[in-house]
């Protein structure tokens, strides 16, 4: 008989095998109802219903088969709206649920309680976006609106922005605020032109208190999507609503993105997130196993932190996997047990480029002198190959800024500026393209 402690189960395994923003966004939503050798999933709409059709109800089939011991079926629907997590949910509280109209989902992201402000760990990498944090919970519609939190995945903008919602409404409960996906935003846009319901659209998301709109750059190259959005924007500032959007760059790079709409995403604040330094990366795995409850002794953060550099989302699926290894086996966390369990994790970062194997490469390459990429002198023979090194430093390793630019005796606003500045001379300059191109191969081959 499939029980709820079966299902947990499960769950531990699918935290260990994937990314926490894919658990968080198609697997909790889900609710189950349990049976003797069946259960059904029920998604909170048909959007969460088909990804998890086409990409996780296999794994989540097998998975449940090895833990019973003989084949599970596994069905899924479009069930009900409870916001009770994936691992709450239980036969009992399913079978009343009614099925919903899924047509038209405004709204259905949920603002995640665990993310807050006090809950994100400050850094030198994140410090800048955490205080326009504070200051637009605390006056929302107010001189940094809208804020832009921009840089790449997993460093924590999504948190940020779930803290930014849950401090807002704490000082206010009865605000609306709507957190969505730009992915989620634009497939509810295209049920509102399907279903002849443009109007109902447009009113919800005119008429909130606050927007919180995830990975703005979905919508790059969607011409209709930007004009929609572009008058819901417009609306919103001119009603003093707050707009918090994330991005993977700064929004002025994106070159199939509207220029109006890029004008209006800087008329507030526009703040990076980097990848946490060392220390920061410590007090995050910490931080995050005490909220999962998982004793993890501090010589195994550092452990993980010394070798996992990349971002904040690779720690986290490094912790779900060393608590679902060590709730499996029964084994504690131990640096042993880490170097064990996360072996095939931490092999993939040894291999990767080093700074110093970039810097010895450049060096040869533009025949200077190893030392000449580090020194004070800004000669163009010496400041473009170091610009070169940095580009590339940061193209192929999971180095932050500011350490790169500690390898290269630069701050990190430096390494920023060459980076960028990189990928303007190889849009612009057909032979230093050449260079990078011919580099590349030479340190990725």
């Amino acid at each position: 008989m499939l029980t709820q402690d079966l299902w947990d189960r499960c769950i531990a395994r699918l935290e260990a095998d994937l990314p926490e923003k894919e658990i968080s966004t198609w697997i909790r939503p889900l609710r189950v109802i349990l049976n003797d050798d069946q259960m059904t999933l029920l998604a909170p709409n048909r959007i969460v219903m088909d990804r998890v059709k086409s990409d996780f109800l296999g794994r989540i089939q097998r998975n449940m088969s090895s833990l019973a011991a003989y084949d599970v079926v596994v069905n899924i629907a479009v069930g009900g709206t409870s916001s009770d997590p994936v691992r709450g949910a239980s036969s009992a509280g399913s079978n009343n649920a009614s099925v919903l109209d899924d047509t038209m989902p405004y709204g259905r992201g949920k603002l995640d309680p665990r993310y807050t402000l006090a809950s994100f760990i400050e850094g030198k990498s994140n410090s800048q976006a955490r205080a326009a944090g504070l200051q637009v919970a605390s006056a929302p519609g107010g001189i940094y609106n809208p804020l832009l939190i921009y840089g790449e995945s997993g460093l924590g903008k999504t948190h940020l922005m779930h803290g930014i919602g849950n401090a807002i409404l704490a000082e206010k409960a009865n605000a609306r605020i709507v957190y969505v996906g730009a992915e989620q935003w634009f497939n509810q846009m295209v049920s509102a032109i399907r279903y002849g319901r443009q109007v109902e659209f447009k009113n919800f998301y005119r008429t909130v208190d606050a927007l919180l709109i995830d990975d703005i750059h979905f919508l790059a190259g969607k011409e209709h999507s930007q004009e929609e959005f572009f008058h819901t924007f417009n609306a919103l500032i001119d009603g003093r609503r707050q707009i918090v959007l994330t991005c993977d760059r700064y929004p002025r790079e994106l070159d199939a993105l509207d220029d109006r709409l890029k004008s209006r995403f800087t008329w507030g604040l526009s703040v990076p997130i980097e990848p946490p330094e060392f220390e920061t990366r410590i007090a995050i795995l910490l931080a995050k196993a005490d909220v999962l409850g998982v004793r993890l002794p501090e010589d195994v953060a550092v452990l993980v932190a010394q070798r996992i550099r990349s971002n904040v989302r690779e720690l986290e699926g490094a912790l779900h996997r060393l608590n679902a290894s060590a709730r499996l086996t029964g084994a504690p966390i131990t640096a042993e047990f880490a170097r064990l369990t996360l072996k095939d994790m931490l092999a993939s970062y040894d291999r990767a480029v080093t700074l110093d194997n970039i810097k010895r490469t450049v060096a040869g390459y533009y025949n200077i002198r190893l030392a000449d990429l580090t020194s004070v002198r800004r000669t163009r023979t010496l400041a473009r190959p170091r610009q070169i090194a940095m580009a590339l430093s940061k193209e192929l390793t999971r180095h932050s800024y500011p350490e790169i630019g500690a390898a290269f005796g630069k701050d990190h606003t430096t390494v920023l500026h060459a980076v960028r500045k990189v990928a303007e001379l190889c849009r612009e300059d057909d032979r230093l393209k050449e260079d990078y191109e011919n580099l590349l191969r030479q340190l990725t081959n």
